[in-house]
């Protein structure tokens, strides 16, 4: 039952070959089994799963139907959950218990998916490696000694160890696409504005961007399909319809405009990933693409800019966790002032507290001209080059990442080592448009990420291609030694 991806789930649900209760039971004792060799999982929500399980297949049996009724997924610890801990990977919010549901959350409830836990991740979403959590760092399932990726590395580890068959996560800068590259699965970043961000904790609030981790193409696009939607209680949410994103799944590619950015090919990328990558595009090109260069310029001002625009948000967004309201308080302090900083002092682990010290800084009165206005002026640039390339080109492939997953604790001395590893993903946050990671191949028996990238609400298309990858490849399908 584990090797089974979520629409092979829901046929054998629909099929009746097994119930929602009995595959639940599974997974949970899978997870029990094995996840303590991988950290994936801050919680688990045994009861809830079980009692929603049931509740699914009460459901079926009255006639309903649906892709996600029953399916057992996750959610990144970042998503409140009413009266579950939401810990967002934090000593600060280690005893938080949401007192709501998340949009996202509550949306996959709705349509009856299964919530077995959830998942680990780096601290309030800070990280390239999942290894900033205060729950400690999360393995990859593909090498135990390697790094998943991050900031969602615990719903990717869990995925790819086929502890589950899909989990929810959040995307930055990379958070969803550099996981899914580095784990051997298909992760979506959705159009800003096309998940609600109600109910998720922010780290940098107009990058920020909810969406699936997968094995295929075809379980992101159920995946999606119950997690988009316009949200009233989102100020950001785009009040765009929803299409079905399965349907178009099997579009031929014949003509299929596909850009090839000269900037993705440079000095700083590992010339194995290079190879694969020209090998997906001959794939393409099998199935009726046409492949053309063109030019991001802008491309090499990307990190600088996001590295001052998302700290300088975080600075903002967790000025809240101050002791008084919710979450770490410390002990016994002298005064008010006392109070807030030990509590933040000793609540924030150090690349929070780095990240907020850049962001303070960077929005301070004698540099925000300097530094914020700047990099928000880089971020238009970014922006601009995407909309000359659509114009072109229908959507633009590279490489997700510059080289496959670190060993724990390689980059722990320089952090901005680990900032560089962002180069390909971060672009898609500053424009916000949507981006998608698929299964390449390997290097050193480490996963590979192709990255695709499409103009605003394309997530259909970005799919489509993605799936029509996988009819004709089989990199999605190979599982790590030992799950």
């Amino acid at each position: 039952m584990h090797q089974m991806t979520l629409a092979e789930i829901a046929r054998g649900l629909a099929d009746k070959k097994f119930s929602s209760e009995e595959l639940t039971k599974v997974l949970l004792a899978r997870i029990a089994q094995l996840d303590p060799q991988l950290n994936s999982f801050i919680s688990l929500t045994e009861d809830l799963a079980l009692q929603q399980a049931k509740a699914a297949d009460a459901r079926r049996a009255n006639g309903e139907s649906g892709a996600l009724l029953g399916a057992p997924i996750a959610h990144k610890d970042l998503f409140c959950t009413q009266g579950i801990r939401t810990s967002c990977g934090s000593k600060m919010l280690d005893n938080f218990k949401a007192p709501y549901d998340a949009t996202v959350v509550a949306k996959l409830a709705a349509a009856g998916a299964v919530t077995l836990g959830k998942t680990n991740m780096d601290e309030f979403a800070m990280g390239s490696a999942n290894e900033s959590s205060y729950y400690g760092a999360v393995k990859n399932p593909w090498n135990l000694e390697h790094v998943p990726g991050g900031s969602s590395g615990g719903s990717a580890a869990a995925v790819a160890a086929r502890l589950l068959p899909a989990a929810t996560a959040t995307d930055t800068g990379g958070s969803i696409r550099q996981p899914a590259a580095f784990t051997n699965l298909t992760g979506l970043k959705p159009t800003y504005g096309r998940v609600s961000r109600w109910g998720m904790i922010a780290y940098a609030s107009s990058l920020d961007q909810g969406g699936p981790l997968a094995r295929t193409a075809e379980d992101c696009a159920i995946l999606l399909q119950g997690m988009a939607g316009f949200d009233t209680n989102d100020s950001t949410s785009i009040d765009e319809p929803v299409p079905d994103y399965s349907a178009s799944l099997n579009t031929s590619l014949q003509g299929l405009r596909i850009g090839v950015p000269k900037e993705y090919f440079s000095a700083g990328l590992d010339p194995r990933i290079a190879e694969l990558i020209h090998t997906s595009i001959k794939e393409l090109e099998k199935l009726g693409a046409v492949i053309k260069e063109i030019s991001l310029p802008n491309m090499q001002h990307a990190i600088p800019a996001y590295y001052v625009i998302a700290p300088a948000e975080a600075s903002s967004n967790l000025s809240r966790f101050d002791g008084v309201r919710f979450g770490y308080r410390c002990e016994d302090p002298k005064n008010l002032e006392d109070l807030y900083k030990r509590s933040r002092g000793e609540g924030f682990g150090a690349e929070v507290q780095r990240r907020i010290m850049v962001g303070a800084y960077a929005l301070s009165a004698g540099y925000y001209d300097a530094y914020y206005l700047k990099a928000q002026k880089i971020r238009r640039l970014v922006k601009n080059d995407f909309m000359a390339a659509f114009n072109e080109v229908d959507i633009i492939l590279g490489p997700t990442t510059p080289n496959p997953a670190w060993k724990l604790g390689a980059k722990n001395s320089d952090p901005v080592a680990a900032y560089l590893e962002d180069v390909y993903t971060i672009t898609a946050n500053l424009a916000g448009l949507p981006g998608l990671s698929m299964p390449a191949g390997f290097v050193d028996g480490l996963p590979v990420g192709v990255q695709l990238l499409a103009p605003y609400f394309q997530e259909g298309r970005l799919l489509n291609v993605a799936h029509q990858y996988q009819l004709n490849t089989d990199w999605h399908t190979r599982t790590p030694t030992g799950f």
